[in-house]
């Protein structure tokens, strides 16, 4: 873990010579340094936080995290545009000549050195509590798989099962982020011109957040399979009331999605990882390449759309995908055998 937040350390710090030099490979470098940081960090602290705590109660803990993620992925865009772009955005450089085109390039630069240099520093402070507790699970031992080794915890119906659905799960969320700005456009709906209807999409995505708190105390009451289960449905009614009616409520019952979305990952992450032991590390790096659904799924959905002429036909594919997760649920609503 510790050398995961480093790597995202030399990512940020990779973006001031980036800037300073104005070299877009440099960018696409410091870039793929700093997203394989992210997926170290997601490899390795998934399972940590299973981990941490009572057996019984890592859904809840794993869903509570992932709130954070979302609550980063709500605030960070805000936050970061205004800290790195500040005055800038007030104007752009095809309005500018001369030395004072030259300025700008200058602001521009120092803007965004500052932006990832400050990004830089607090993770030095993560990385110094990362050291302060790596002894906190010091009986935990990872068994070791050579290769491509890892992939035959495929052969097991909970995990393999729950990848799967890790894979449908994404996809849908993607299709259906994807989808929802062309949705709310179409005079059918609510007929919102492109910019109105991409400030709504906040709603889809804060959605997930606000979902991912509340989700994290519910599972402490209910059954996590079983609230999976529940929010699948969920999930699957809110799009055929979207797709079979017209206005405000075929609009926001799309965006409503969101909410149901909220426990799904976390939720499907523990349900099957659960009496992996030492194997999950392997099955949490299995499970985080399963999202590549999320490239496949909103092809075939956007396909669909081009064969049917309609966006709501297209939105059943994600519907069947959370028919499967609805069933994963049922499935794995009862504790891994030993």
């Amino acid at each position: 873990m510790d050398d995961a937040v480093r790597l995202l350390h030399v990512g940020c710090l990779l973006f001031i010579p980036a800037s300073q030099n104005a070299v877009y490979e440099l960018f696409l470098f410091a870039l793929f340094v700093l997203a394989s940081g992210v997926v170290i960090v997601q490899v390795v602290a998934n399972p940590l936080i299973s981990l941490l705590g009572k057996p019984e109660t890592a859904h809840s803990r794993l869903t509570f995290a992932q709130a954070f993620n979302s609550l980063g992925t709500t605030i960070f865009p805000i936050a970061g545009s205004a800290l790195i772009l500040g005055s800038l955005a007030t104007v752009t450089a095809d309005q500018l000549s001369g030395a004072e085109l030259d300025a700008y390039r200058i602001a521009e630069s120092q803007a965004i050195v500052h932006g990832y240099l400050g990004i830089a520093v607090a993770l030095l402070v993560v990385a110094g509590a990362v050291w302060l507790f790596r002894n906190r699970l010091q009986g935990e031992r990872h068994e070791a798989s050579a290769g491509l080794a890892g992939f035959d915890l495929l052969k097991r119906p909970r995990f393999g099962f729950g990848a799967l659905c890790i894979f449908l799960y994404v996809g849908a969320e993607v299709s259906i982020g994807s989808l929802i700005v062309s949705y709310l456009m179409q005079g059918h709906v609510m007929a919102l011109p492109e910019q109105a209807a991409g400030k709504l999409i906040g709603l889809y995505w804060g959605g997930a957040m606000i979902g991912r708190f509340i989700g994290s105390a519910a599972m402490r009451l209910v059954s996590p399979g079983k609230l999976l289960a529940c929010v699948a449905a969920g999930a699957i009614g809110l799009i055929l009331i979207s797709i079979s009616t017209t206005g405000a409520v075929s609009g926001y019952s799309l965006l409503a999605i969101g909410l149901m979305n909220a426990i799904m990952f976390p939720t499907i992450f523990s349900l099957a990882s659960e009496r992996l032991g030492s194997r999950a590390a392997d099955g949490s790096g299995i499970i985080n390449v399963a999202i590549f659904g999320g490239a496949v799924i909103p092809l075939a959905t956007g396909a669909l759309a081009d064969v049917t002429g309609s966006l709501g036909l297209a939105l059943l594919l994600p519907a069947a995908c959370y028919a499967i997760i609805a069933a994963f649920g049922i499935y794995a609503r009862r504790p891994a055998a030993v």
